[in-house]
């Protein structure tokens, strides 16, 4: 017999199958993390999909600013909500006013948005009535600087 067949593997190909086996258990953490991603999306749409007319519009807008202002975001329901998250906290969020049977649906930010200033003083949430272009600019404005 040879002298490599006795000893097994050299430290260098243990050192290999080591280095493969954890780059085989890396890539499984990105595919699962990547399906429960997409689960989540898929959930917080059919949760859009759900709301009485006027809130659905609204909630599918704020899901489109969000999703291209802050594209770091990821969707997942909050409370029942709409609502998306960074590192698995959520960042900002959409209430449904008909849904709560409240008079206005709501736009909100976490304790997790960058948005502290030197005033100690900022808006956490926004009541949303049929928005202008206008207010929905400024939405965008303050997902951008949530989402930091």
């Amino acid at each position: 017999m040879a002298e490599k067949e006795k000893a097994g593997f050299s430290a260098q190909e243990r050192a290999a199958m080591k280095e493969r086996a954890a780059e085989l258990r890396a890539e499984a953490k990105r595919e699962k993390g990547a399906k429960k991603a997409a689960a989540e999306e898929a959930e917080l749409l059919a949760k859009i999909e759900q709301m009485p007319d006027g809130d659905r519009q609204m909630a599918q807008r704020v899901h489109s600013i969000v999703t291209s202002a802050a594209p770091d975001l990821a969707p997942k329901l909050y409370y029942g909500q709409p609502g998306y998250a960074r590192g698995g906290k959520v960042v900002v969020f959409f209430r449904s006013g008909q849904m709560d049977k409240e008079r206005y649906s709501t736009f909100g930010v976490s304790a997790e948005a960058a948005l502290d200033d030197e005033s100690g003083f900022w808006p956490t949430s926004y009541a949303l009535v049929d928005p202008t272009e206008r207010a929905w600019e400024q939405l965008a404005d303050v997902v951008r600087r949530a989402a930091g």
